[in-house]
Parts: structure tokens; C-alpha cells; sequence
């Protein structure tokens, strides 16, 4: 071994030592970077590029690639923090975020841990917003709750280079007192809302029923009325017969009606006797006598 060593020519170690030299200048020049990160590259202790996806060169020996920050979307655990609502109302309210890193270099040298920072931001919005709403408004109006956190935990880690992508309450839940307080309210809605569908159901049957009775009253007295002018009308055609004919078109009228009514009363059903006066056979016979001197 000593003797290969000793064979070995001064210019090829030379050689060697220049090819070690640069391939370790490659291998300290060269990042290849993945499309997930970005990489924060620091020149004797200070911030000097951030490098992007792909291929990229660096001084060798003075750049040194000191951060290397996933750029992915990331998710911060559910939370839970108790808040007050504006009418005194304690909700414990389940959270969670999402949120990306768009410039490493603020988030690498000005916070530390940047999810504790990003929850507690969250819970210190989310107390402070539900503190402006009653229970009803943060139950009924949570997409505009949500919305409104968002923008504010946003304007909170804008200088951190963080992008919030969306945040979530996934639930609101309260003690069992006001659980049973809110039970009672709407049992007591429920009721109320049956009664006023009730009353108005009745009102409503009231209103029908008298507009029934006013209908038939308008067509007992529509009838009427057509019976009046039908019995007027009979009643000119008589007077202008007597005036043309004399007092033989009266006393024709008579006799038919006491004819009409003996017919009417010989029609019932039954065994019955009939006395007859004798106005009414005369009246036969005046009939008969005028019918036959009409003709």
C-alpha cells in the first residue's frame, strides 16, 4: 500500500484535489428546490434570497440554505374558547383555520411559533365579535360571523406572510341551563304560533259563514224581487184586461182561481170528504160560461 502511495504522482493529487473541489462547490451551489417549499438562504447570518421551485444557484461556502418552509395549505387544530355574547349569554364556540405561507422570510424572522400565534389571533377575535351579538344573531348569522373573522384574523397576519384561506366555526354549544331556557322559549312559540293559527282559522270560518248567510240573503231577495215584478206584472196584464173587457175579465180571473184551488185540494193523497159550497159550483158554472163566450 505504502508503495502504491509512494507511485502516485504529485500533478495527480493535485488533479484530484481540484475534481473534490468541484464537485463540492457543485454539490453546495446547486438547490433544487420542490414545488412545495420555498427556501430561505441566509449570507453570513443574514436574510440574502428566498429560493423558489426548481433549480436554482447559490454562492458556495457563503450561501447557506438555513430554512426550508412548506408552502402548502395547512390546518390548525380544532380549538375551543368560551366567549359572552352580548346579552350575557356564555358559548363555548369550536373553531378552526386554514391558512398558507407566501413569503417565508416574514414568516421565519418575525414570529416564532406561528400556529400558537395564529390561535390565539382567533380567540381573541372570535371572543371579541361574538361580544357584539346576541345568541340569536350568532346562531342565525354565522356565515357572516365567519366571514367577518376571516377578514380580521387576515388583517392581523398580514405582516407574518401568511394568506388565511378560510375559517370555520364548526360549532356553538351552551350550557345545559340555557339548553333548557331556549327548550322552554320554543315550546312556548310553538303554542303561541297554534293558538294564532287557531284564532285565525276560526276568524276565518266566521267570515265564511257570514259571507254565506249574506249571499243568501241577497238571493232570498233577488227571488223576491223577480216574484214581486213577475205578480206586478200580472197584475197590469189583469187591470188592462178589466179596462179593455169590463168587469167580465175580473170575474173570469176569480173563477179560475177558486177552480185552480178546488183541483189543488182534490189532488191530496188519501180518503177524504169534500164539502163543496155552493158559491163554488156557481163558480163552475161562471167559468164555464165565460170560457164559453170567449170562445
Amino acid at each position: 500500500m505504502a508503495q502504491l502511495i509512494a507511485d502516485v504522482q504529485p500533478g495527480t493529487v493535485i488533479w484530484l484535489l481540484i475534481a473534490l473541489f468541484i464537485i463540492a462547490v457543485i454539490y453546495r451551489g446547486v438547490r433544487i428546490v420542490p414545488q412545495s417549499d420555498k427556501h430561505v438562504v441566509e449570507r453570513f447570518g443574514r436574510l440574502h434570497a428566498v429560493l423558489g421551485p426548481g433549480i436554482n444557484f447559490i454562492v458556495p461556502f457563503l450561501d447557506v440554505v438555513k430554512h426550508k418552509i412548506s408552502i402548502l395549505e395547512r390546518q390548525l387544530p380544532t380549538a375551543s374558547q368560551d366567549a359572552i355574547t352580548k346579552d350575557n349569554v356564555l358559548v363555548q364556540v369550536d373553531t378552526s383555520v386554514f391558512y398558507r405561507i407566501i413569503e417565508p422570510e416574514k414568516t421565519v424572522y418575525r414570529i416564532r411559533d406561528v400556529d400558537a400565534a395564529i390561535a390565539t389571533t382567533v380567540a381573541g377575535i372570535v371572543r371579541a365579535e361574538i361580544g357584539k351579538m346576541d345568541l340569536d344573531d350568532v346562531q342565525a348569522n354565522r356565515a357572516r360571523l365567519i366571514s367577518t373573522i376571516k377578514a380580521s384574523v387576515e388583517d392581523a397576519v398580514d405582516d407574518w406572510g401568511i394568506e388565511v384561506t378560510r375559517a370555520e366555526i364548526l360549532d356553538v354549544n351552551l350550557d345545559q341551563a340555557t339548553r333548557n331556557a331556549m327548550l322552554q322559549q320554543l315550546n312556548a312559540e310553538r303554542a303561541r304560533r297554534a293558538q294564532v293559527t287557531e284564532a285565525e282559522g276560526q276568524k276565518r270560518a266566521v267570515e265564511l259563514q257570514a259571507d254565506a248567510q249574506l249571499y243568501s240573503a241577497e238571493q232570498i231577495a233577488k227571488a223576491r224581487r223577480i216574484q214581486a215584478e213577475a205578480e206586478a206584472y200580472a197584475t197590469e196584464v189583469v187591470a188592462k184586461a178589466i179596462k179593455e173587457n169590463g168587469i167580465e175579465a175580473a170575474q173570469y180571473q176569480v173563477a179560475l182561481k177558486q177552480v185552480e184551488a178546488l183541483n189543488a185540494l182534490g189532488a191530496g193523497s188519501g180518503s177524504q170528504t169534500i164539502v163543496v159550497p155552493a158559491s163554488a159550483l156557481e163558480a163552475f158554472g161562471d167559468a164555464f160560461k165565460m170560457l164559453k163566450g170567449n170562445k
